[in-house]
């Protein structure tokens, strides 16, 4: 090979080396630039801004309350009964009527208990009038024996004949009320203020002492009583309060969307149920409306007490971790901060705060799934918190 030829060939191998270095530096620094974008994307997404809904942690009274599942009862419960044997001529009352203490109801045929009466009255007229004789008589005896015309022994006769006499009286009497009572059944009364259930037997038939079924059910309907159950660890503070004053009792539909009536508790059971650790309470509600009706199913609420000056926070801005409940606070800088907190109880939608937050601290109550500590939050401006 000549030496121009060589020359050239070295040139070639030069320009080619250089054009590869270039690529690589090129290259080096393409990548570079990729890798300050990266970064920068980064920290744009660490500095985005969250929108969230606050609420201020307020402080406030906050009533407790217990719920139990409750069936409502009759105050007082009268199945009606015939007290004596007889035909049953009428009945008074139209079914579900609404009745007073002593109004009629139905009347058995009174006719038998009237000759009944009758005829105690004629003999215990009898029985005076020979009664009458026998004192006179005696005071005659008396009269004629302190003479001694007549041996002693006849005037005690006569003494005992009159003590006869008005023990027989005494009897007639009482045969006179028993006959009067027996006519008095024989009109049939409500013993209590009630509504009347179905008819059990019609006019026309005979009825007895010995009936199973009655004549007809009547129930007090006001005041009305509901049956319901709390787990037996509420009893030390339900028999703590009541022992300060009667306790107030919500009756409620069994969503608890709409209040029945308000009432008290009237007594807890003397029973513990071992098989479901639930104690039964009673309480007593006015029921002048018919809202609550035997064997209704309803949501009782009874008022143990009310929290004084408690700070109240949405109970949905109440989070758990591992280290236990914590909320996120707005701070000045408008940066999310994670708080422990120590929650007290929850009563509803509210939650009451023992630990961890300050009255006027504005918790996020939505959008804190979004969050970390150190972000940076928009509250929004209207509307959408729920304040406590």
């Amino acid at each position: 090979m000549s030496r121009r030829v060589r020359a050239w060939t070295t040139a070639g191998l030069g320009i080619l080396v250089a054009l590869i270095i270039g690529a690589v530096l090129r290259g080096r620094g393409n990548g570079q630039e990729t890798a300050g974008g990266a970064k920068g994307g980064r920290a744009g997404a660490a500095e985005r801004v969250i929108p969230v809904v606050t609420a201020d942690a307020a402080v406030r009274d906050v009533p407790v309350y217990l719920d139990g599942l409750g069936t409502v009862t009759a105050y007082k419960t009268v199945n009606i009964h015939a007290q004596v044997n007889g035909r049953l001529d009428k009945v008074s009352f139209r079914e579900g009527q609404a009745v007073k203490k002593g109004e009629m109801l139905a009347q058995i045929d009174p006719r038998p208990f009237t000759i009944a009466l009758h005829q105690a009255e004629a003999t215990h007229a009898r029985d005076e009038a020979q009664l009458a004789g026998a004192k006179r008589n005696l005071d005659r005896f008396i009269g004629v024996g302190a003479q001694r015309l007549i041996p002693q022994q006849q005037v005690d006769d006569q003494r005992a004949l009159v003590d006869q006499l008005t023990g027989t009286v005494a009897a007639d009497k009482a045969q006179i009320e028993n006959a009067r009572l027996q006519l008095d059944y024989a009109r049939i009364t409500s013993p209590i203020d009630g509504v009347t259930g179905v008819r059990l037997v019609d006019p026309g038939n005979l009825v007895s002492t010995t009936d199973a079924n009655g004549i007809v059910v009547v129930t007090q309907m006001d005041p009305i009583a509901v049956l319901f159950t709390l787990p037996q660890d509420a009893l030390p503070d339900v028999s703590r309060e009541q022992a300060n004053g009667p306790l107030k009792v919500e009756a409620r539909t069994r969503d608890g969307g709409q209040l029945l009536a308000d009432g008290e508790l009237g007594l807890i059971d003397n029973l513990i149920n071992t098989g479901t650790a639930t104690m039964r309470l009673k309480a007593i509600f006015p029921n002048p409306q018919r809202l609550l009706w035997p064997n209704q199913f309803v949501k009782a609420r009874l008022l143990l007490t009310v929290r004084k000056g408690a700070l109240v926070i949405p109970a949905v801005a109440v989070q758990r971790g591992p280290q236990g409940a914590f909320v996120y606070v707005v701070g000045d800088d408008m940066r999310a901060v994670l708080r422990p907190v120590t929650v007290e109880r929850i009563e509803g939608e509210t939650a009451i705060v023992a630990k961890g937050l300050t009255a006027g601290d504005k918790v996020v109550s939505e959008g804190q799934n979004q969050l970390r500590p150190g972000a940076r939050v928009q509250p929004r401006a209207t509307g959408g918190g729920r304040q406590p």
